[in-house]
């Protein structure tokens, strides 16, 4: 495994200045390796490839929502022995603290260049065998995963309008009947439409909202528990 992480840290150290942190998050430690100015990525992004996609690093930070749902993950979830997906997993954390809470994880991201920082946290976290922690590239719009899971996780993926229907139908193709989704949102705009995009098409929501500190004030997270209605 050492040989492993050596090779993806100089593989990702010729790409990108890096960061190495580590973060204690409701009594567990976790080693994680991000982008250090993630603001430089956005030299790399080329008038072709944003007129495509408007494809913006987004997934090179560790935002405050990861933190708060990796928290809640760790204090409320019992994850043992259960399949999981994280969709926009951006450097993973979530993913990782759930297979810490025994989950059988898969971590998807839009952007290849997140997987590969994926990987290695997972690596570092002591996660090396894939059938316990697993990466893959999704789009949200054109969902080609056929496993169903017992649970969907994502944290801070609400920030654009053209993501929220995309968003609904991934949770229709990705959860089974009797499954559950939790998303984090710091009240994002979008998230309004969100919801009413989730009761249109059957969900049932429930909002716990809680407090993350930061260091210019306290920021407001929402985290959203979502199941199919059985009507």
């Amino acid at each position: 495994m050492n040989d492993q992480i050596k090779a993806l840290k100089e593989e990702l150290n010729k790409n990108y200045d890096i960061s190495e942190s580590t973060l204690v998050i409701a009594s567990e430690k976790f080693h994680l390796v991000s982008v250090a100015d993630s603001y430089k990525l956005l030299d790399r992004i080329t008038p072709e490839e944003f007129v495509k996609d408007e494809e913006m690093p987004y997934w090179a930070e560790i935002w405050p929502s990861s933190i708060h749902l990796s928290e809640f993950i760790l204090k409320n979830l019992h994850l043992k022995n259960k399949r999981l997906i994280e969709i926009g997993a951006g450097i993973g954390l979530c993913g990782v603290a759930a297979a810490k809470m025994g989950a059988s994880v898969l971590c998807t991201d839009y952007s290849n260049e997140a997987l590969k920082f994926i990987t290695l946290n997972g690596l570092l976290n002591q996660f090396t065998n894939r059938d316990t922690f697993d990466t893959t590239q999704l789009d949200w719009r054109w969902v080609q995963i056929e496993e169903k899971f017992d649970f969907l996780i994502a944290a801070d993926v609400l920030y654009e309008r053209r993501n929220v229907l995309p968003i609904v139908t991934a949770l229709e193709k990705l959860l089974k009947p009797e499954g559950t989704a939790f998303i984090a949102d710091p009240r994002r705009s979008m998230a309004n439409g969100f919801l009413e995009l989730l009761h249109e098409n059957g969900f049932h929501f429930e909002t716990l909202s809680g407090e993350f500190k930061t260091p210019t004030g306290n920021l407001t997270i929402d985290i959203f528990g979502i199941r199919k209605t059985n009507d």
